[in-house]
């Protein structure tokens, strides 16, 4: 059973439906799996607790 983890910030419901789906579709066409076996976890982390170039993206 894969299970594949997201990392990202916060994003709209329906944008997590949609890459949920696509993750599903690519392991069950890549592996020939059914699609009852793939699991994804999406762990959004808030702006003021993510920082990239040194700066926190909630301040850019």
């Amino acid at each position: 059973m894969p299970i594949v983890t997201v990392q990202q910030g916060p994003r709209d419901v329906a944008l997590k439906r949609e890459l949920v789906a696509r993750i599903t579709d690519a392991f069950v066409d890549a592996y020939q799996i059914p699609a009852e076996t793939v699991q994804v976890w999406i762990h959004e982390v808030p702006t003021d607790s993510w920082g990239a170039a040194g700066k926190l993206v909630a301040d850019k």
